[in-house]
């Protein structure tokens, strides 16, 4: 039976003989659920297909049963690793086969042999962390390293920037354990005899074809489009292990598979060139390869600058000119090193020129590239930018001239793109404005006409269509631009060989779906009307905001070692729906409204939004620009409107509200909350976890304390301490901290009247008309102090960080501009005060947890200038204390708060000498830290104030 691919123009809905089918055949994870099909509806590309079902195998027999099953009800089967695929490789209208969740593991590591043998939903970067102690890696790293895996490297053909040193991951495969489409079970390596009637048959096809594999594959490093048959020529040994790599799963399941290992460089630094344009530096790269480098990565200041407009990103410096050149070597020590980029340097013709061997510096440089898929996603005047053509590949020497003809093309069709990518092996990257918004015709019919072109183009110099990612949607129509008749022919007597039923990803190299097909942004509707937030951004498009997810899957990445945030859920649960994309993608789906998922209230997009902490460690760390506490609270607001509400809503989403009143009695409030059977129904009323404390109000608030104070003398210049509700009420003593902070740093201090709320735990639970109204008041009390120059001052982070963002969604105007403008944060202020320097803290050992929003929002670079300063040895932690203001305290968010508490804040601090200090400005942290380790938590305040002379 032939398996058939689904347009998702019809959803095919629920399968419940296949679902079935698969459970008797042992396998136990399998999901029909709407949520699971809207999570697998599409992966990195611009593609959207709901599958039928979700299989996570849970060992390699899961796999095999998986096929047989779908073979035998004629269902397609796509293999899939973390779906960051930019082709259209990953999503299937079938049965889509997740290896990342559970067949994550290394086998063995061989340091004699420098091999190891792992399971194909192994992550990349713990492949290296395996190999590391053995002074291994394996060479290939593509920049999603951090999330990509071997399986999915091995189903396109990964490279990365550092191919140019290692090779592609062909050329890093000793064996594979597989799995044909027609069921034969395979185990491939060096030297495999054709004893298999699959092998024999290929052998023989194969002889017949000499010529033709010989003068059209296998032209240059980069040619990845179709199939790498030149790997099975007499002279390359038959190797039909490193012929099936770059397939893309339509020929064999990988069960398993043994990779070659390399020695890891002791020493690294990079040269970084800047030129004029990127073709100038596509000009002078082959004249740097004989220097034998690991990478040479081209960059574009288009990329860069996209970067820079993150308000709260640090952005390393860069040689003068609108294009570089990252060049990177190795070298047994740092001399050595040096010495060669003295010798690269003479070759460059560069405008000028940088050399970095310090290790933070040159991650910093990485992190643009790496990020380079996420940052090209936007065109410089903010339009979406899509990656339907995006992984085209000519011979280096010949880069510099297609870039040229290449930019006319893109003029000649009236199109953006931000170039970068692998100019060593003359692979080039890059994004491109086609104008799906416009309407459906108008977008794919420019689509279709700009890639045509592209793809005669490419072909015109030897090129090929797919570099590293594989052909996917994206590119199997084209493959005749680049190969003959017969080649073609070739390729599906390879595919009938191994797939006789066309089970295995069908649509994809043999008999293509067309390449404008099925493309998600082309359908995606325009929803600005009924809107409570601004998105400024997105011209007020909520389907424009939540499709900046292009899929690249960062979210799915270990950011917390270097500081990131992202979505502090996922490491916690390992689950797609808790992911920054999952999310997304159910949103998407959400507006679609012809899937599983159809409306604002739909149970699978409040799943998928449960775990969502509204930490907007997204909108810093996603590279696309997502806000997924925004997105929370519209589908809040939609949800619930003119609703009966979740209790927490009405206790802890109006938090200032009861504050105010209990400030009235705060010891008859405290006495009965402290008691058991208080504290028992006040949680339950407040739809709070019993296992949580309920902090004790103030005895008297910070502002009534405030009035009694007598005015301080001084004519220093004004500044305004904006304290809120949350300080007000439960940590007074931190504002009085800062205000002496201030004042002994010549500032005079002035508090603004306690009706400048920031609306906050209005905005987190979706009460956004309540929302609008308190900022709007807020911003009216405030301009007349940012419009008279004073500034004004934060204590809390997250309310802080309302006032220079939520502001400008909710209220917006120019008023609410001017004060986001005027708000700063304590560390912001003295760093920017002449002639102010902290107080010594030589020797002071400190870890500090920086509140999410004051890391994601403002930045905190102030804080660790200030610290530096001062002479402190600080630890910064990544990640997220978990409780996140009312999320982690309301009932079934518990056990994952403490999960996320456990990854980064409560190990940092166990064990911690008594005299260190723990930095938390936020009060969630301090109070994260009070309740699960005992710890008391400084605001920088404090720190400032205790150092006072």
């Amino acid at each position: 039976m032939t398996a058939t691919a689904l347009s998702t123009s019809a959803d095919p809905g629920a399968q419940p003989e296949l679902v079935d089918a698969l459970r008797r055949a042992g396998i136990g994870d399998v999901d029909d659920s709407g949520l699971a099909r809207a999570l697998y509806s599409a992966d990195g590309s611009l593609y959207r297909v709901l599958p039928r079902a979700v299989v996570r195998p849970r060992h390699a027999d899961e796999m095999v049963a998986a096929l047989e099953v779908c073979r035998r009800l004629g269902v397609p089967l796509t293999a899939r690793g973390a779906g960051t695929s930019i082709a259209g490789n990953a999503v299937g209208s079938g049965v889509v086969l997740d290896t990342s969740r559970y067949l994550s593991g290394v086998r063995a590591v061989d340091p004699e042999a420098r091999t190891a043998t792992v399971e194909p939903g192994l992550v990349q970067a713990a492949l290296q962390t395996a190999a590391r102690p053995y002074g291994l890696r394996f060479g290939p790293d593509p920049s999603t390293h951090n999330r990509c895996t071997v399986g999915g490297m091995i189903g396109n053909n990964a490279c990365g920037s550092r191919a140019l040193g290692y090779g592609r991951t062909s050329d890093n495969v000793v064996g594979l354990d597989v799995v044909t489409g027609g069921g034969t079970r395979l185990r491939l390596g060096p030297g495999t005899e054709p004893g298999d009637a699959v092998l024999a048959d290929l052998h023989r096809l194969v002889a017949a074809e000499l010529a033709t594999i010989r003068t059209e594959l296998g032209r240059f490093g980069r040619q990845v489009s179709g199939y790498s048959l030149e790997h099975l020529l007499p002279e390359r040994g038959f190797d039909v292990a490193r012929a099936l790599v770059g397939s893309e799963g339509t020929l064999a399941l990988v069960l398993g598979a043994t990779v070659r290992l390399v020695t890891d460089a002791p020493f690294r630094g990079l040269v970084v060139l800047g030129y004029p344009t990127m073709a100038d530096a596509a000009d002078a790269t082959p004249g740097l390869l004989p220097h034998s480098p690991t990478a040479v990565e081209g960059l574009d200041a288009r990329m860069v600058q996209r970067l820079r407009d993150v308000p709260a990103a640090v952005v390393p410096d860069l040689p003068r000119g609108d294009a570089w050149l990252v060049v990177e070597l190795t070298g047994d020590s740092v001399a050595e090193v040096t010495a060669k980029a003295r010798g690269v340097l003479a070759d460059a013709g560069a405008l000028d020129s940088m050399v970095v061997t310090e290790t933070a510096e040159a991650a910093a440089i990485w992190r643009i590239r790496e990020d380079g898929a996420g940052l090209a996603a936007r065109t410089s005047d903010g339009r979406p930018a899509h990656a339907g053509w995006e992984d085209a590949a000519v011979p280096p020497e010949r880069l510099g001239d297609y870039l040229r003809e290449f930019e006319a093309l893109l003029d000649q069709h009236g199109l953006q793109c931000v170039p970068y990518g692998h100019f060593g092996d003359g692979c080039v990257h890059g994004r491109i404005d086609f104008p799906f918004g416009s309407g459906p015709d108008q977008g794919r019919g420019r689509y279709r006409s700009f890639v045509a072109d592209a793809a005669r183009l490419v072909a015109g110099y030897g090129g090929s269509l797919s570099g590293e990612h594989g052909d996917g949607r994206a590119r199997s129509e084209l493959l005749p631009a680049m190969y003959s008749p017969d080649v073609l022919r070739l390729f599906e007597r390879v595919k009938a060989l191994f797939d006789p039923d066309d089970v295995l990803n069908p649509g994809i190299l043999v008999r293509p779906a067309p390449f404008d097909e099925d493309v998600r942004m082309a359908a995606a509707p325009v929803v600005r009307e009924g809107l409570a937030l601004a998105y400024r951004h997105d011209g007020g498009d909520f389907s424009a905001a939540v499709h900046r997810c292009t899929g690249v899957g960062k979210c799915r990445a270990d950011l917390q070692a270097s500081g990131g945030v992202m979505c502090p859920s996922w490491p916690a649960t390992r689950e797609e729906k808790d992911t920054t994309r999952g999310r997304a993608r159910v949103l998407q789906e959400m507006l679609a409204g012809d899937g599983p998922v159809t409306d604002w209230r739909a149970p699978e997009v409040h799943a998928a939004l449960d775990l969502c902490l509204s930490c907007k460690g997204c909108s810093r760390d996603c590279p696309t620009g997502v806000d997924m506490a925004s997105y929370k609270a519209e589908v809040l607001h939609h949800s619930y409107r003119r609703r009966l509400r979740p209790r927490a809503h009405y206790t802890l989403g109006r938090l200032p509200l009861w504050a105010d009143l209990a400030a009235r009695a705060p010891g008859l409030v405290n006495a009965v909350l402290r008691s058991r059977l208080g504290g028992r129904v006040a949680k339950w009323s407040a739809g709070m976890d019993q296992r949580r404390d309920l902090p004790p109000f103030a005895r008297r608030t910070f502002r009534q304390q405030w009035r009694d104070r007598p005015v301080p003398s001084g004519d220093g210049a004004p500044v305004a301490l904006w304290v809120d509700s949350f300080t007000d009420h439960f940590a007074p003593e931190v504002a009085f901290a800062a205000a002496r902070v201030l004042e002994a740093a010549g500032y005079r201090v002035q508090v603004p009247g306690a009706d400048t709320c920031c609306g906050l735990t209005w905005i987190t639970t979706g009460q956004l008309d309540t929302a609008r109204r308190i900022l709007a008041s807020t911003v009216d009390a405030l301009a007349p102090l940012a419009d008279a120059g004073i500034p004004v001052v934060g204590v809390e982070p997250s309310c802080t960080a309302a006032l220079r963002s939520e502001s400008l969604e909710l209220a917006g105007g120019p008023a609410a501009e001017r004060v986001a403008r005027a708000t700063r944060t304590l560390a912001e202020l003295l760093t920017d005060t002449p002639g102010w320097t902290p107080p010594p803290m030589a020797g002071l050992e400190m870890v500090a947890q920086p509140h999410c929003h004051h890391a994601s929002v403002m930045g905190w670079s102030a804080d660790a200038r200030l610290l530096a300063r001062a002479g402190a040895r600080v630890t910064r932690l990544g990640g997220c204390c978990g409780l996140a203001g009312n999320w982690g305290v309301e009932r079934g968010h518990h056990d994952v708060s403490v999960t996320i508490a456990g990854q980064q804040l409560l190990p940092a601090v166990e064990g911690l000498r008594p005299d260190a200090v723990v930095l938390a400005d936020g009060f969630s942290c301090r109070t994260q830290l009070d309740q699960l380790a005992g710890r008391r938590g400084l605001h920088l305040a404090e720190l400032l104030d205790a150092r006072l002379p």
